[in-house]
């Protein structure tokens, strides 16, 4: 079975830094728990979780984005079925997918 593999940008209206430095202790440990909930779920689809990003320097309009995950499915419905109930989602965040295309003729390292 061929996997694609997909870049998950995860945008929300406040920065991965804010949200972290206004989260209380239960709070965050109850992000996590949520976070951990779902990659078990995604279980090896899943290349890369996640890290929290914080923009130095950007042009784009919107939402910044505040973390990345890097994931493998046999298909974009797949990769949505898996993102179903994601805990960025659900919280009022936005997913913003990207497909990894191969690079021009040479085996994409990866």
């Amino acid at each position: 079975m061929v996997m694609t593999k997909y870049l998950l940008l995860y945008r929300a209206p406040v920065s991965a830094a804010e949200q972290m430095a206004n989260t209380d202790p239960e709070a965050a440990q109850a992000g996590m728990d949520a976070w951990m909930a779902w990659s078990q779920r995604a279980g090896s689809a899943i290349v890369d979780l996640d890290s929290p990003l914080q923009a130095v320097a950007t042009d784009v309009e919107g939402d910044p984005v505040g973390g990345y995950s890097i994931m493998e499915a046999d298909s974009l419905e797949r990769l949505q079925d898996l993102l179903y109930g994601h805990p960025h989602t659900e919280w009022g965040g936005t997913i913003e997918i990207h497909e990894f295309l191969p690079m021009g003729g040479v085996e994409a390292v990866g």
